[in-house]
């Protein structure tokens, strides 16, 4: 019988270890602050990191799901946790590193598909469109609503597309510049389309999350915890499921 990648079982117990981490404190709800504690911004985190991660693991695998879901989730979080506070945004140059951290993973997920020069340049590029958009008003929190309804305003569709557009034009000049790969056009438009998506859906969505995780009462917090505890807990026990069927 064929034995499963070392790497995708450490990465399937490593997943079970965060969600039990994660879900523990959500248990310990009370003890981190209560209502003004991280907890707020945690599940902005989570959510968002499982919204995205989703989406991109479904269109481009489940390592770029993972590196790339993660990302997007925490640095948007927190982009959004200070409009949600705050009405306003950070600086430009905090938004370029969040830029930079969405970029690295990026990176990091397209690396074994197409190799490290071309996600390096792949990396770099999008990190400076992103900086771009940033100066032209277009971030998480563009349209804020908080709200127990979905909405697409017609700047975020528009930033969707952009988006869209952008990823694939990236994709291509790094085939030709960089290092060429099989079936170019296939690849830009799976990426470019899979981001677009992924983008929109997430930005639909993004009322729904907003509204609830400043409006869940304590009781459904630690009824997550506990989800995610169990959750954690079967994604350990995965590598020895492994070891007993083999």
């Amino acid at each position: 019988m064929q034995q499963p990648d070392p790497h995708l079982v450490a990465a399937v117990s490593l997943a079970g270890i965060s969600l039990d981490v994660l879900g523990g404190l959500y248990l310990a709800y009370d003890l981190l602050g209560g209502q003004y504690g991280p907890l707020r911004l945690l599940t902005r985190i989570v959510t968002y990191s499982i919204v995205f991660g989703m989406g991109y693991g479904l269109g481009l695998g489940l390592f770029f799901g993972i590196a790339s879901g993660a990302a997007t989730g925490i640095t948007a979080a927190i982009e959004l946790q200070r409009t949600a506070h705050r009405h306003d945004h950070y600086p430009l140059a905090v938004e370029a590193a969040f830029s930079a951290i969405r970029g690295l993973a990026f990176s990091a997920g397209l690396y074994p598909m197409v190799g490290l020069r071309y996600a390096t340049a792949f990396g770099i590029l999008i990190t400076a469109g992103q900086v771009y958009a940033y100066t032209r008003g277009m971030r998480p929190g563009l349209d804020y609503e908080a709200s127990r309804r979905s909405r697409l305003s017609r700047r975020q569709l528009l930033g969707a597309g952009m988006r869209t557009v952008g990823y694939i034009v990236t994709a291509l000049l790094c085939s030709a510049m960089v290092t060429h790969i099989e079936h170019v056009w296939a690849f830009a438009l799976r990426v470019g389309l899979v981001t677009g998506v992924v983008t929109a859906v997430g930005t639909m969505v993004n009322p729904f999350i907003e509204y609830y995780a400043d409006n869940l009462p304590a009781r459904y917090l630690g009824a997550f915890g506990i989800c995610l505890v169990l959750g954690g807990f079967l994604l350990q026990s995965f590598q020895y499921w492994v070891a007993l069927l083999n």
